[in-house]
């Protein structure tokens, strides 16, 4: 109608110009009331999107086998329960104002699989049609298939109350409002990762530590973004799907693996740069300087990301990751506590010191080696060496330049971070401390803090009075940080297993000193810390033709390795040079002159933890002993554990490290990766301390409580001698003689009903 009335008179008006006018007049009329004529007729229009007429049929094949899962493996779910879809509709406009209405139709699916038999620890990762899932975008609920689980609630509320299946000994999932609209309207094939460990370590375990140390942004529990330029940003610390931060889904993993956790350690780094105590500066550091892309800023002790130090380069990118910024550390602290576990903040000491230094050697080298360890710090020359300053009072001023002169008073809370108002440039090891003590503070406290670890080179420097500066550094740090953090923390210092027992100068004097003595009787330190890293093995591949003089079986004998840890190396024997080591000439640990070989034994923990101590000087004991208490302190095992590597427990303290002058496979090791090896090692330690293990004896073992070990990330793997034992288990039949049984499987699925027979053999 708009068209022939805007055409006559547009022909009408244009008449008033002549025929041309008219023409011109009468076109212009009909195309815009042909438009109006479109926007009215479209107005009223409606279109609609693709729409399913009826719900798909879903079925599950009835009498499917359900799996029987031994360790970690990817599973197909098995349809167990689903709604009919549920549809929602989203009406808008299309084209310019006034177009027609569009309808499109969404689908939801309500929808229960059943994964494998139960209990099951959890799930890591889902997959729809192949494609990973985003489990923090998803409705997704699992059930472990307890013998008393209860029935799920949207099942619950969809049935009827008690019309729900609880579906007792099945783990299984639950998706909720699964959005079908990727999945071409259908329910997708759902795979899960699933984790249902087997064995008795990972009920074991009730504390471990959390590593690395050295990230930026690792430790906060939510996600950090960088923008690398104009609609580019990555994550800083969430790279995977199962957790909304790396954090996150390590803690969310490491609760379902180790149902018996209660403590975690808190490793946060610092950057050494000097081997020589008196010339290095202890800094937090970043890995880049200057960037402001950060969804969050950077700030540690007062010091911003423009103003921090840039850890060096190693094959093209940053040798570290750089030190947690205090406000990841606080909020990761309050995410630990939230879960119902403790803490204990732990200051780490990295030492940055990269190839082409150019810096003295303390121990003689050309330059200093490359990424040392922490424990080589010590005065320059070293001791034993000609012009040592040991011995000396240049070794007191030496310990104090490397302390530094920062006080408790110097630290202020601030929004995100600890101020300090100290001595300009004063980058000593008492500021570490006594800034994360106070950060702890902020943090509302922490169950326990670590005052350092491994420090051996500096614990045993000695003044011209033949006292031990740094060890007396230590105690009024201990002092301090108890006073700040109060009664309800913890204090203490992580030796190491080559350190806490005392000091045997190599300088021929007969000289033997209980040089922690001082700190472990200290009243602020609650109870004594070694890194035990301490050899349980001496295999050979030779031993299996020619026998272990050991009398172990393999390399990871686990009667061997428990007998081991109070004996053997360390404790029985030792190897005099490396020589010997080659040909086993052991030399036996005796002591004539007063008949106390455990002065000797760094394994006899026993013993050294419940005798008084005399020290020795020209190889005669002192009348009075030490300030030690026998049995007055617990024993905390602050770190413990071995590489997955072979032969990882003939030398549990080695690494490989390409980076690092510290680089090293275990003695004898063919340098294979070996998963069993650092389960073996915690166990037999675990069997020999724990008290719930049948060998503990309350009169002859200290540990208690037991505290420590490395953070496990091959808990969910299964020993062959477990595998064994619970299939046999699982068929009612009783367990089989498996010590012999060396190996480990990632995850072993039994997948069609069978015979113990059948699922033993190789299929």
């Amino acid at each position: 109608m708009a068209t022939l009335l805007l055409q006559t008179a547009g022909a009408a008006i244009g008449g008033l110009f002549g025929p041309f006018g008219a023409v011109l007049g009468r076109a212009v009329g009909a195309l815009a009331g042909y438009a109006i004529d479109t926007a009215l007729i479209n107005s009223g229009q409606r279109v609609e999107g693709p729409r399913l007429t009826s719900a798909r049929p879903i079925t599950a094949e009835e009498g499917t086998a359900l799996p029987r899962l031994y360790g970690t493996a990817r599973l197909g779910g098995i349809l167990i329960w689903a709604t009919r879809f549920e549809e929602e509709t989203t009406t808008r406009r299309t084209g310019a104002k006034g177009g027609p209405r569009q309808v499109e139709y969404d689908y939801f699916a309500n929808v229960a699989f059943a994964l494998c038999e139960g209990p099951i620890a959890g799930i890591r990762r889902a997959w729809a049609d192949g494609r990973e899932l985003d489990l923090t975008t998803i409705e997704l609920r699992v059930h472990t298939g307890e013998a008393d689980q209860q029935p799920d609630p949207l099942i619950e509320a969809k049935q009827g109350e008690g019309n729900a299946p609880a579906y007792r000994g099945t783990g299984y999932v639950v998706f909720e409002r699964l959005a079908l609209a990727d999945f071409g309207n259908r329910i997708p094939q759902i795979q899960v990762e699933v984790l249902r460990p087997v064995g008795a370590l990972r009920h074991a375990i009730r504390a471990v530590t959390l590593i690395p140390g050295s990230t930026e942004y690792g430790l906060d529990p939510s996600e950090v973004t960088k923008r690398i330029r104009a609609g580019e940003t990555v994550s800083e610390n969430r790279h995977v799907l199962h957790g909304a931060t790396d954090l996150v889904a390590s803690l969310d993993e490491l609760q379902m693996l180790c149902p018996s956790l209660e403590h975690v350690g808190l490793v946060v780094s610092w950057f050494g740069n000097d081997l020589r105590a008196g010339s290095c500066r202890i800094r937090p550091a970043v890995t880049a300087g200057g960037f402001s892309g950060y969804s969050k800023p950077w700030l540690v002790s007062g010091v911003p990301r423009d103003e921090a130090m840039v850890v060096s380069t190693f094959g093209g990118g940053s040798a570290y990751g750089g030190t947690p910024s205090d406000a990841s550390v606080l909020a990761a602290i309050a995410e630990i506590k939230a879960r119902g576990l403790k803490v204990t903040l732990y200051p780490f000491l990295m030492m940055d010191i990269p190839a082409g230094n150019d810096l003295p050697d303390p121990y003689g080298g050309g330059e200093q080696a490359a990424y040392p360890w922490r424990g080589r710090i010590t005065c320059i020359p070293a001791p034993d060496r000609p012009g040592t300053p040991d011995r000396t009072a240049a070794a007191r001023t030496a310990v104090e330049d490397f302390c530094g002169s920062a006080e408790p008073g110097d630290f202020e809370p601030e929004d995100r971070t600890i101020a300090y108002h100290g001595a300009s440039g004063d980058w000593g090891y008492r500021r570490l401390i006594l800034h994360y003590a106070h950060l702890a503070r902020k943090a509302g406290g922490v169950d326990a803090f670590l005052i350092g670890s491994e420090l051996r080179g500096l614990s045993t420097l000695r003044d011209g009075d033949d006292a031990f500066p740094f060890v007396e550094a230590l105690c009024t740090l201990a002092d301090e940080v108890k006073s700040l953090l109060g009664p309800d923390t913890a204090v203490t210092y992580g030796a190491d297993w080559s350190e806490y027992f005392g000091y045997h100068p190599a300088d021929g004097s007969g000289d033997l000193f209980y040089h922690l003595d001082a700190l472990w009787a200290r009243p602020s330190v609650a109870a004594v810390g070694i890194d035990n890293y301490m050899p349980l093995t001496d295999w050979r591949d030779a031993d299996y033709l020619d026998g272990n003089p050991d009398g172990a079986r393999g390399p990871l004998d686990p009667d061997a390795m428990r007998g081991a840890v109070a004996g053997g190396e360390g404790f029985d024997w030792y190897y005099a040079s490396e020589a010997d080591r080659a040909m086993r000439l052991r030399t036996p640990i005796t002591d004539g002159a007063y008949g106390k070989p455990w002065f000797y034994r760094y394994k006899d923990i026993f013993s050294w933890w419940s005798q008084p101590h005399f020290e020795r000087i020209g190889g005669v004991e002192r009348e009075s002993p030490t300030d030690w208490v026998p049995c007055g302190k617990p024993i905390w095992m602050t770190e413990l554990g071995c590489p997955a590597v072979d032969k990882g427990p003939n030398q549990p303290n080695v690494f490989v490290d390409p980076k690092s002058s510290e680089s090293f496979t275990p003695h004898f090791s063919n340098d294979g990766r070996d998963d069993l090896a650092p389960k073996r090692f915690l166990a037999a330690h675990l069997a020999h301390w724990d008290p719930s293990s049948s060998s503990f004896d309350a009169s002859a073992n200290p540990l208690s409580p037991f505290y420590g070990g490395r953070m496990l990330d091959r808990l969910e793997g299964v020993e062959l001698s477990d595998l064994i034992n619970a299939i046999l288990a699982d068929h009612g039949l009783p367990p089989a003689e498996t010590r012999a049984a060396d190996g480990i499987v990632q995850g072993y699925v039994i997948d069609e009903p069978g015979s113990a027979r059948g699922a033993l053999s190789n299929r």
